[in-house]
């Protein structure tokens, strides 16, 4: 069920766009790996509300609202205008609850997906977003952030410490808060026959109270790809280490779609700092149908 409605406001006119889908079949087809005792955590789809001019001066304000079977997230962002050479920056609060399946995540299936454990990431952020003026194929990001991150069950009651008996945040109570900056930069080249792509994070918790995480987290991926005929050839080599305090739920998982196919996310394993290296050819198939009626 989809729906859009613009909504004049005096002068400013605000876009709402909803999506919502009831999943009937999904216990059926696919079993839920959280407890699904209610009809509404069938439910998954999108509100969007969107307010181009907040206080008459091209103030923009989104609003944003993603449900899935068993995560969520919900985004308040709010840009005043500035010319296209001068840096973008926005305030933004987000509110997110996910399965942690990347360090605490039970892997079933023979290792091809991952359970929840039975451990959530409920995450709170508030802050900051600068993004630079693009230049050529580079383009870079600088936030601060203060983060609340809470670790619950499936019931949605806080945890120390997951189904094994270790703990699931780096302060031992069942949550964690840290003030992070973190620095982006990217860059992309394509053409007909081949694009590059690289990307470098950097993460720095600043310990401003003696209990909030001090640490510096350094992240890279790199990826080529060049048409090889019909064929399709892709390299990637993903990289980072974490210096300082770590949390469970901030380390490096291996395997999953973006690292090592066929196990779920972090079935190989996960750890302070890791190096993946990939590669896969692929080739296109054609398919012909016949229909008659």
């Amino acid at each position: 069920m989809g729906a859009q409605k613009s909504i004049h406001a005096g002068k400013a006119k605000i876009d709402v766009n909803v999506d919502f889908t009831h999943k009937l079949c999904a216990s059926l087809m696919l079993p839920s790996l959280r407890n699904t005792g209610s009809p509404l955590s069938l439910i998954i789809g999108s509100l969007c509300i969107k307010h181009p001019n907040l206080f008459g001066g091209s103030e923009k304000l989104d609003v944003s609202w993603d449900k899935g079977l068993s995560d969520s997230n919900v985004s308040i962002t709010y840009r005043r205008p500035r010319p296209e050479w001068l840096c973008q920056k926005c305030f933004v609060i987000q509110h997110s609850f996910s399965p942690e399946i990347g360090v605490h995540g039970t892997p079933i299936d023979n290792f091809s997906r991952s359970g929840s454990g039975d451990v959530n990431l409920s995450r709170l952020s508030v802050g900051l977003d600068r993004n630079e003026p693009a230049s050529s194929d580079w383009s870079s990001s600088t936030s601060i952030k203060f983060e609340h991150v809470q670790l619950v069950n499936d019931d949605g009651r806080s945890i120390t410490r997951d189904i094994d008996g270790f703990p699931v945040t780096c302060s031992g109570s069942p949550h964690d808060s840290m003030l992070v900056l973190k620095q982006e930069s990217q860059f992309a080249k394509a053409n007909d026959h081949s694009f590059s792509r690289f990307s470098m994070q950097i993460e720095q918790g600043i310990p401003i109270l003696s209990k909030w995480l001090i640490f510096n987290k350094f992240k890279f991926t790199a990826t080529k790809g060049v048409k090889l005929g019909p064929a399709f050839l892709l390299a990637s080599l993903t990289g980072g280490s974490i210096v300082g305090d770590m949390a469970p739920y901030q380390a490096f998982a291996i395997g999953g779609l973006g690292s090592v196919r066929g196990y779920g996310e972090g079935a190989v394993g996960s750890g302070r700092s890791c190096l993946v290296g990939n590669s896969e050819l692929t080739f296109p198939l054609v398919c012909k149908a016949s229909w008659y009626l």
